[in-house]
């Protein structure tokens, strides 16, 4: 690959450079700015109650007292293990302001699961929420000694949830209080907060554990500033938007994710942008958000754009307040981004970025070059090349798919207790990402599947994600996910699992094959097709492969003769 200029330099707008210097700060230095200036002004909005900026600010510094007064000492882990509540963000601002590592967990991870996070990190104080199970499996941890406080936050103060139970917190373990209590603590006696330094670990932020335990990539407050730089950059270059535009913005991502961190809760509360807090999705619920509530801003993963696209009279609501929206966090199939602009005569442009990089990787155009499929250009200060599979060192030139390298200010220090991993992940000061995919001459980059999931297929590579987005052409087909299975004659090849329109009936696997011919090669036709009310997800949404490859495990081995 060439040196400057890159070839996506050529195809930014005039006023958006690639040369970034993002600030040097630290995360509450950030948004204690945006408190002093939005003030009243609301911050968030949660089950019909608004918080201002102000009494944001009030909660972090209460949160960050109280935390201190539990002699942590400084740089001392914190488990969030929250939905998104206002706890969230009261906490997460809190636990680095007072100078402490947030590790965050997800609702939705197993027993151990959350035991090795909170071991692999050395958390000893979880923060959590008595909504539905949550509170119970909390108080399995401290039980089996996995924690030393129990901090948690009374949903119940923001009013019932249909079908969904607010547990009592216990007042007989003095182990176990109350954020209420922890703030009120912090009120009455404040104590100075440490000095922190923008290098400062402030995240760890666990992967998704899809090849084994789970790691903690180490971010410090200068890599979480700089992914916000980034994107403000990117945005702001545009022209889009007039510099301070404020947005009402749909907060349906979970915050624990990186994704809906970075782009949500840091990038938009840093903006003086209001967010819009909701449990969970829900097509007709997003939808009355942006009809009603007039919300400007939905940053989406695929499934949800898929769920959106299927509404029977998606062309016949008010989707007029919306100023931007988004996919991440996995490819999004070109079908559903045409449909959903036939339907809406908005571009939805996918992005790529991953934990490792603070969410902030490449994007599309808000105007300008866009091609279907791409996952845009490399974002400000970002630099991407691709590499050979079999030689991380030999970078392909452009065109030329391999393994996605990625260097700049936003990317992650290394895992967290993983020296052999680390020096197996950067070469030459860039990150493999695990990412197969090519950077075409103008810069654009087309990612075509995660190596792990790449399939051997009679001596070819075969990439799943190319062969769903091959399905959802299928006028018959709502969702698809497709994994590799042992095939005796190729070694593997491709099953497809389908969820079907409401309505539409099933097929058989020659008349899928017979759709696909001329979209396919013969090395990438699916050998078998199952049909399901529902495919795996993983806690943000994102389709799920590894329940769907560990079952055609089992049933390989279960069928296996013994000797």
């Amino acid at each position: 690959m060439s040196a400057r200029p890159y070839p996506w330099e050529a195809n930014y707008p005039k006023g958006l450079p690639w040369d970034l210097t993002p600030p040097h700060e630290t995360i509450p230095a950030m948004i204690g700015r945006t408190i002093a200036e939005f003030g009243d002004d609301p911050a968030l909005d949660y089950r019909g109650h608004k918080i201002s900026f102000t009494a944001l600010g009030t909660a972090i510094n209460e949160v960050a007292q109280g935390l201190l007064s539990l002699n942590p000492g400084q740089g001392a882990r914190v488990a969030l293990y929250l939905p998104n509540t206002p706890a969230h963000p009261f906490c997460f601002f809190g636990a680095l302001t007072a100078g402490l590592v947030v590790v965050h967990l997800s609702p939705l991870d197993a027993e151990r699961e959350l035991a090795h996070k909170l071991h692999d990190s050395g958390a000893r104080i979880l923060i959590c929420t008595n909504i539905g199970a949550m509170l119970g499996m909390a108080q399995k941890l401290l039980a089996r000694g996995d924690l030393d406080h129990l901090i948690v936050a009374d949903d119940a103060a923001y009013g019932p949830i249909p079908g969904m139970p607010h547990p009592p917190i216990p007042t007989d373990d003095p182990r176990v209080t109350t954020l209420d209590a922890v703030r009120a603590t912090g009120r009455a006696h404040p104590a100075p907060l440490p000095v922190i330094d923008p290098d400062d670990l402030a995240l760890l932020q666990y992967t998704g554990g899809t090849t084994g335990l789970p790691k903690g990539a180490m971010h410090t407050h200068a890599t979480l500033r700089a992914s916000v730089a980034i994107y403000e950059a990117f945005i702001d270059g545009q022209g889009r938007f007039p510099r301070g535009t404020r947005l009402r913005a749909i907060c349906v991502l979970p915050l624990f994710h990186i994704y809906a961190l970075v782009v949500l809760l840091l990038l938009q509360l840093s903006r003086g942008s209001e967010l819009l807090l909701r449990l969970k999705f829900d097509p007709q619920t997003t939808l009355h958000d942006i009809e009603v509530n007039k919300a400007s801003y939905f940053p989406g993963v695929p499934t949800m754009w898929i769920a959106l696209a299927n509404v029977p009279d998606l062309e016949n609501r008010d989707l007029s307040s919306l100023l931007l929206v988004g996919s991440g966090g996995a490819p999004l199939p070109v079908e559903i981004g045409q449909r959903f602009e036939r339907i809406t005569g908005m571009r939805l442009g996918g992005g790529w970025g991953m934990t490792e990089t603070a969410s902030a990787g490449t994007g599309n155009l808000l105007d300008g070059m866009f091609i279907p499929g791409s996952a845009g250009m490399p974002l400000p200060g970002v630099l991407l090349d691709v590499v050979a599979l079999d030689d991380p060192t030999r970078i392909l030139p452009y065109g030329e798919v391999g393994e996605v390298r990625v260097k700049g200010p936003n990317v992650f220090k290394a895992y967290w207790n993983k020296p052999e991993e680390n020096a197996a992940s950067f070469i030459d000061g860039h990150f493999l990402t695990g990412d197969i995919g090519r950077i075409d001459p103008n810069g654009m980059v087309f990612f075509v599947d995660r190596k792990k999931d790449m399939i051997l297929s009679g001596g070819f590579n075969v990439y799943p994600t190319m062969i769903e987005s091959a399905i959802y052409e299928h006028p018959d087909v709502a969702e698809a996910i497709v994994v590799g299975i042992p095939d005796p004659y190729r070694g593997q090849s491709a099953k497809a699992f389908v969820t079907l329109k409401p309505g539409a009936q099933a097929f058989t696997l020659d008349a899928l094959r017979e759709f696909l011919a001329d979209k396919l090669g013969r090395h990438e036709m699916p050998t078998a097709i199952e049909f399901r009310d529902q495919l795996p997800k993983t806690s943000v949404g994102k389709f799920s492969r590894k329940e769907l490859v560990a079952e055609e495990i089992a049933k390989t081995t279960h069928h296996k003769p013994t000797l």
